[in-house]
């Protein structure tokens, strides 16, 4: 099974406290947003990838361009917006992967693995959860919650749906992952997560 990617590059990232726009912020020497395309595109499983930048990231989408890599700009209007507007822009009416732009450690293997998983679940969407007390132990921040099965988790960013369930009402049902794994234990929301998270990681990709 192959899917696209949609890379969501378009948030204000306010938190980070940074004059330079989150995708493009140097993890260990390099924008956070090449690292996650570079994971994208060594997974086996992604079909296309598509960068999704709004009215809030014009020089992330700049890269972009510059580099040949496919982009849906949207309004900019929060993440559930954005998503359904860039999958009706790429007529994403299948299922589809979603990533945030700020998980450096992110490989193609792992993108390959949830996408096995979604087909093996057989729901028509899977999340990727993190515990919140991982998050906590490690002093990173927790931007998002969600709960599942009666237990809150942080939210790592990573799903899959099926775009056709997303365009419509209702509740969509889903299945989950709750992992600790690095590749999305270290999603960057603040300057001391991207601190901690070089720290943690910069043997890993010695």
């Amino acid at each position: 099974m192959k899917v696209p990617a949609l890379i969501l590059a378009g948030g204000k990232g306010s938190r980070i406290c940074s004059n330079t726009e989150k995708p493009l912020l140097l993890f260990l020497g390099k924008p956070l947003i090449d690292r996650v395309v570079e994971a994208a595109k060594s997974a086996r499983n992604v079909s296309q990838i598509y960068v999704v930048t709004s009215k809030n990231t014009p020089q992330t989408e700049e890269r972009c361009l510059k580099n040949g890599w496919r982009v849906l700009k949207t309004n900019g209007e929060g993440y559930h917006n954005d998503l359904k507007q860039a999958i009706i822009e790429g007529k994403l009416n299948s299922p589809v992967l979603t990533i945030p732009a700020d998980l450096p450690a992110l490989t193609g293997e792992f993108i390959d693995k949830i996408i096995t998983l979604f087909e093996e679940r057989g729901k028509n969407a899977l999340a990727v959860f993190i515990p919140l007390e991982k998050r906590k132990k490690m002093e990173l921040s927790v931007s998002s919650k969600d709960e599942f099965e009666g237990v809150m988790y942080a939210v790592s960013g990573v799903n899959i749906i099926n775009g056709k369930k997303i365009l419509a009402e209702g509740k969509i049902d889903t299945a989950a992952l709750v992992t600790d794994e690095i590749e999305v234990l270290f999603n960057i929301n603040t300057q001391k997560d991207l601190n901690i998270a070089e720290k943690n990681l910069k043997n890993h990709f010695s």
